[in-house]
This record gives structure tokens, sequence and C-alpha cells, in this order.
């Protein structure tokens, strides 16, 4: 995870979404209000009448059955009523799902959508259609009423998307299901995840900040429902300590003797084979046909003359005039070989490419930029790689620098400005995405992360699909997320499921219960406020398992003393908002934070 150099306060923003907004000016003839907006619209008389109690789903195929099935679903879940799906012809009022693949003007993820008696969703591909019904559920969600017309909506760029570093940290799966919906709805189609699968292999890896193999599944299955390309990174062979702070074996060693738990020995076969059995592992639950493996910051705060063996392994393998940096792409090329070998295309970031080196990258690879070094973007494009936009002004960083997306929008802000260069064309970019990172893991909870990811995820929508200034304010573009609202299956995961009062907790203790601003509670006793604050910080939060809860003095500023409290057994547990650990009752009476799937959390009856 990349240590950023500029930071600007943190701004509770929960209101945000709260805020009267004002409504989006639509007439008769202007298009309907989706997000992205529509690429194209022409009206025609009259309009479509939706009927919860009467609309069919009509699907002929296999491949329109499944997008058919999944829109039923939603429609359930938004209230829209139970819809049968059939075969056949369609009569006033059904909704058709058509694939056509001859219909190659539509390109993977175009659709036409024309609204008249009845509603059709045609699309060349499966992806395709699902992303009519997306336009479909959007409109459905300003009424049962949608004006004639016809519309073709072909996206600008092949990759619409967000990162997330739940590196080190731990986010819920809730919290990134909501995520995965939010993304389909908008119709973004690809998010990287840097995180840490528990290791059946590597047992000594196994800190805290992980997920289950089953969660990720579960999360990929979500994805793939959804057509969310979920792309995992194990970042490499810099920023590697989680995976092997307990494996000085691996580790690079400066010409003091000292060693690098952030540096994998790239001169060692061991460590090559090391990250290769970890790849293995992750394709065990990740289906993307693509693999991150960062590569960023190798020498941040350092260079390579503190590490001779560096250049020794280059010039033994490249001849004499090799640079160190040959060797750190020569580590990059074989991550690539091993991972084209399965089938899957490799992604780094763009920063280690310093032109420094005299042996090339494998020019299939696809680097992601994101910050201004002296090879350009236009010149990665001239040499044959793919770029993708992943600019530092699209980050939103816990506790530091968020992305001005009411900046970006007035500048019509689109993927060819890259951070140091704006292109003219878009030839060679595949596209953009936010990022988000967490830098300083106490300084934002999940909740306050997502008030302001909200508004720069339906941005980057905008930006990547068609028009980046599709309206004349960024008041009336923000209108659009409040007219569709959220997606289908969406939860608000700021409800506390008890009443603010004094409860006592089982036989444990006896608090007062505050809902906090962002959706958490604070547990108040005279002893003062519930928290985790002991024990090994990693970016600046307590991620040691078994570190006892302690009574700290209430500070309503600190995010280490909010909880959820999470209904369980007619109970409720206790996760600490940012450790995302349960808090569990020991044979000795010590409450203390333990990951879920090493230690049974306490139940908590209040009364």
């Amino acid at each position: 995870m990349r240590k950023r150099l500029r930071f600007a306060p943190v701004v509770a923003l929960l209101t945000l979404l709260l805020a009267p907004v004002p409504a989006v000016a639509r007439s008769d003839q202007a298009p309907p209000v989706t997000v992205p907006a529509l690429t194209e619209w022409t009206a025609e008389s009259g309009s479509y009448a939706y009927r919860s109690d009467g609309t069919r789903l009509v699907a002929d195929t296999p491949t329109e059955r499944r997008v058919a099935d999944t829109l039923a679903g939603d429609l359930r879940t938004a209230g829209h009523g139970k819809v049968s799906v059939v075969p056949g012809g369609a009569r006033t009022g059904d909704i058709v799902i058509d694939v056509q693949p001859s219909r190659k003007t539509l390109g993977a993820e175009g659709y036409e959508l024309r609204a008249g008696r009845s509603l059709s969703i045609t699309g060349a591909t499966e992806t395709g259609a699902f992303y009519g019904t997306r336009t479909l559920l959007q409109l459905l969600a300003q009424g049962d009423r949608i004006p004639a017309g016809r519309t073709v909506d072909v996206p600008r760029y092949k990759e619409r998307g967000v990162g997330v570093c739940a590196c080190y940290i731990h986010i819920s799966l809730p919290w990134l299901e909501n995520l995965v919906r939010e993304m389909s709805y908008n119709k973004l189609n690809q998010l990287l995840v840097e995180l840490k699968v528990r290791s059946d292999a590597h047992p000594e890896a196994n800190a805290w900040g992980y997920y289950t193999k089953d969660e990720i599944r579960r999360l990929v299955a979500l994805g793939d429902k959804y057509h969310v390309e979920i792309i995992p990174e194990i970042n490499s062979p810099g920023h590697i300590d989680p995976w092997i702070e307990n494996r000085p074996d691996l580790q690079l060693t400066d010409s003091d003797g000292n060693k690098q738990p952030s540096r994998l020995d790239i001169t060692q076969q061991a460590s090559f084979d090391y990250y290769k059995s970890l790849m293995d592992e992750y394709a065990q639950v990740f289906t993307a046909k693509s693999w991150h493996m960062g590569a960023d910051e190798y020498m941040l705060g350092s260079d390579f003359a503190k590490y001779p063996q560096i250049l020794k392994y280059a010039q033994e393998k490249y001849g004499s005039g090799a640079t160190p940096q040959d060797a750190f792409v020569d580590f990059i090329n074989r991550v690539h070989d091993y991972a084209a070998s399965k089938g899957v295309k490799l992604r780094i970031w763009n920063d280690g490419l310093t032109g420094a080196n005299t042996v090339p990258v494998k020019t299939d690879t696809t680097v992601e930029h994101w910050l201004d070094v002296a090879v350009k973007p236009s010149q990665l494009i001239a040499q044959g790689y793919s770029v993708m936009n992943a600019a530092y002004s699209l980050y939103l960083i816990r506790g530091g620098f968020h992305s001005d997306t009411e900046s970006l929008y007035d500048q019509s802000w689109d993927p060819r400005s890259f951070e140091g260069e704006k292109l003219t064309s878009a030839q060679g970019v595949t596209g953009a995405k936010i990022s988000l990172w967490p830098d300083n893991g106490r300084g934002e909870t999940e909740n306050e992360v997502a008030v302001r990811l909200w508004p720069a995820l339906r941005h980057i929508a905008q930006a990547t699909w068609g028009d980046p200034h599709p309206d004349s304010t960024y008041a009336e573009f923000v209108a659009r997320g409040t007219a569709i609202g959220h997606a289908p299956g969406w939860r608000d995961l700021t409800r506390v499921p008890v009443k603010d009062g004094t409860y006592t907790f089982g036989r444990s203790f006896t608090a007062t219960v505050q809902r906090t601003a962002d959706g958490y509670a604070t547990l108040r006793s005279a002893a003062g406020c519930l928290a985790i604050s002991g024990g090994k910080l990693t970016l600046n939060v307590p991620l040691q398992p078994g570190v006892e809860a302690t009574w700290d003095t209430c500070d309503t500023s600190s995010t280490l003393q909010r909880w959820e409290l999470a209904p369980a057994g007619g109970g409720y547990r206790l996760v600490n908002a940012i450790t995302r650990m349960a808090l569990s009752v020991t044979d000795d009476g010590r409450i203390v934070q333990y990951p879920p799937d090493q230690h049974t959390p306490t139940v908590w009856h209040l009364s």
C-alpha cells in the first residue's frame, strides 16, 4: 500500500446523502434520467407502463433467461413485485430480453432499449443485455411509467472500475457486497481488491486483516452474477510485508545486514516460488482472467545501491550492461509468464517503469498509471502497452486526501487526463478507476468512506461510459444519483438495531448505547467509553488479536470507540468499527478482540 505525499482535512459528510438536491429537469423529449446518462435518446409518443401484477419477462434462450432471472430477482427486491419469466411472444406491458450476436455495433457491453406498449432490451452479448436491465431498474426507481422512445447505449471505455485496498486492515464483507451491487447498477465492471486470503499453504502469514476462502467465494459469486470482474492483487516485490513479516529468509537484506520485511528478495528462486504458491492459492477462489502484482514503490525511501546483490543478479542474467531495474523487471516478467501459463493477464502500477531498465516489461501487461514519472502514458502506449488511468486525483484515502469530484466534473475530466499528461486520443487507454486506500486506517470508518465514495463512483461511471459532463452543473449531476437511488439489494449499514439508552450486556457490564453520526454506537459507562486502543499498530490500527477492550476517556472523534451491534443468536455481537474484530469474554472474565474464525464471538443479550 502506497504512502501518499498530499493530504487534506477529513470532513464528515454523512449529511450529504440526506441533503436536498435539485431535481433533474426533464421534458417529454429529454432522455430519461440514468447514471451514466444515456448516450442517445430518440423520443416517441406515449409511454411504457410497468404493472407489478401483470408484466412478464420474455426470454427464450438460456443466456436470455439468465439475464431475465437476475432482473426478476432485482425487481422483487426493489419492491416491484414478483414477475414471471416466460418464453414466446410479448404482449402489452411485457419486457423482452433479447441477445442477438449479430448486432455487432452494440459491442461487448452495449444495448438497445425500446419503450412503447411493451419494452425490449437487446444486446449482442449477455453482458450488454444485462446492462440494459440496469437502465430499466433505474427508470423504474423513478416511477412505473417510462416515456416511449429508443436508445442505443454503448460505453466509450472497456474498463470502468474501483480499486479497494483491504490490505493490512479488514473491510467488512457486507460493505464490499454493497460496493459490487452499486458498481453494477452504475455499469462499472471491474473491482480490484488488494487483500489477504487466509492461507492454508502458509499459515505463518495469517496475521489479521485476512478473509476466509468462503468469504471470497461469496464475493466473487456476487461479482460474477452482476458482471463485475473482481481482480485480486498481492503487491510485490514491495509492500509485501503482510506476507513475509514472519519469513525473514525471503526478506531483502541491505549492505548493512538489515532485513527489509516490506521487500521481497527478488534474487532468490525461493521468493518467486513462494509468490507462485500464493497465486495458486488465490486461483482457488478468484475467477478473474487478470492478476495484479502491484510492483510499485519497491525502493521507496531507499535505492538499489544499498542492495548490490540485485545488480549482480541482473548482470549475471542479462550481461554487464544490465541495471538493477532489470532484475526488478525480470521478476515482473516471471510473474507475467506464470500468470499467462494459467490463462491470466498481468497488471502492474506504473511508477516502477522509470526508463532505467534495459529489459522491457512484456507488452501485453496492462499498466495502471497513478504517478507522474519520467515515462509518460503516451510513451507507454507508443511502446505497445494498454494503459489504465488510476490517477491520484481519483483517490480517496482514509484520514487523508479525498478526490474533489465536483472539480473533476466541472473540468469535464475523462480517462485521457493522466497525472502529468493529457492525451488527445483515447487509443490505448483502457479506461479509469477510483482507488480507496487506508493509509490512516482509523482516520475514517467504513460508513464515512461510503459517504465520500458514492458521488465519486457515479462520476467515474459517467466519465468512463459516455459524455463526462451530461448536465450543466454538478448539482444537477448529483441529482441523477438521488433520482436513481441505490441498487436493489443494497443494505443500509448505518442502522443501529437498538435504541439509544442504558443496557446491561449479559453479566459483563452496563453501558449507555448512543448512536454515532456515521451509524455505529458508542458504549459509555462510569469508567469511560469502550475502546480498542492497545497492542501492535498497523496503519495506525490496533490489529493484534487478543487485545483487551478498555474503558478509555470518551472522545467523540475516536473511531476506535465506535461499535457495530451485529444481531446474532437473539442478542448482539460487538464488532469494532475499525479493527473489524468481535469481542469475546475469556474464562477469566477479560473482554478481548479476536477474528471471528479464530474465536467464537460472545453474543450479548441486552436488558
